[in-house]
């Protein structure tokens, strides 16, 4: 045994919805008797990509002795499971069915009406973009702009509620963006760790919205700074569905 990150699953929050059964790559969580439950500890690779699928708060990381994550023993348990071991092909069991009360925050459907709250300003805003591509996928770990550079981390959906997303977070940062909630929880981890190993970063500063399923993003960037062993200066901005910085 050793002490490493791993899952904890409050079970005074979980209501049993199922939605962190699906994006757990390693089949390590099951609903057991109404709650999710860590089926092994040798399961759990302690990356958190479920941490963002619960809409109660329900999962958290957190460091104690546990078993070592075993790749081999987990490959071993998706084949029983009936899932695919290759991460993103998962053939997914059906989570349970949601409760009728129940509703994803981060799909809950909001009117935003800022016709009595704000003054209409006309004047244009200049975009502060260093870079292209912007989203994670796409960059390249070498990039030449990336050496030496203050790093923007932000969740795709954060420029849009953010009206002056440019000149407050953006100006003289390089960015990325991406969504750990609908992409690759370990394809992010890889390439963040890549580009964390490959250049001398200034800072990093992860912004993403409110609801649950974006601090996902945060978790990612905290695992790749903490799996590459670098100390780097890093900031965490959280935006509000109406464009307020929260956080």
């Amino acid at each position: 045994m050793t002490v490493r990150k791993i899952i904890k699953i409050d079970e005074s929050k979980c209501t049993g919805c199922g939605l962190c059964i699906p994006s757990c790559a390693e089949g390590a969580l099951q609903i057991v008797n109404g709650k999710a439950k860590l089926v092994k500890d040798t399961y759990c690779d302690g990356l958190g990509a479920c941490l963002g699928e619960c809409p109660e708060g329900a999962l958290t990381i957190i460091e104690r002795e546990a078993d070592r994550f075993d790749e081999r023993v987990t490959e071993q348990h998706l084949k029983d499971i009936g899932r695919s071991v290759k991460k993103g092909e998962e053939d997914s069991p059906e989570p349970p069915p949601l409760q009728k009360s129940f509703q994803c925050p981060s799909a809950h459907a909001i009117s935003i009406d800022f016709s009595e709250e704000h003054k209409e300003n006309v004047e244009r805003v200049q975009s502060r973009l260093k870079n292209w591509p912007i989203k994670i996928e796409l960059m390249a770990p070498n990039a030449p702009y990336l050496q030496n550079a203050d790093l923007l981390i932000a969740a795709d959906c954060a420029p849009f509620a953010c009206g002056n997303f440019h000149n407050d977070i953006m100006k003289g940062k390089v960015t990325v963006i991406g969504c750990p909630k609908l992409n690759n929880g370990e394809a992010y981890l890889n390439k963040l760790m890549a580009i964390i190993k490959s250049n001398n970063l200034k800072s990093v500063t992860v912004a993403h919205m409110e609801v649950p399923c974006c601090h996902g993003l945060n978790y990612i960037v905290d695992k790749a700074i903490d799996l590459v062993g670098k100390s780097i200066e890093k900031k965490e901005i959280i935006i509000g569905v109406k464009g307020d910085i929260v956080g």
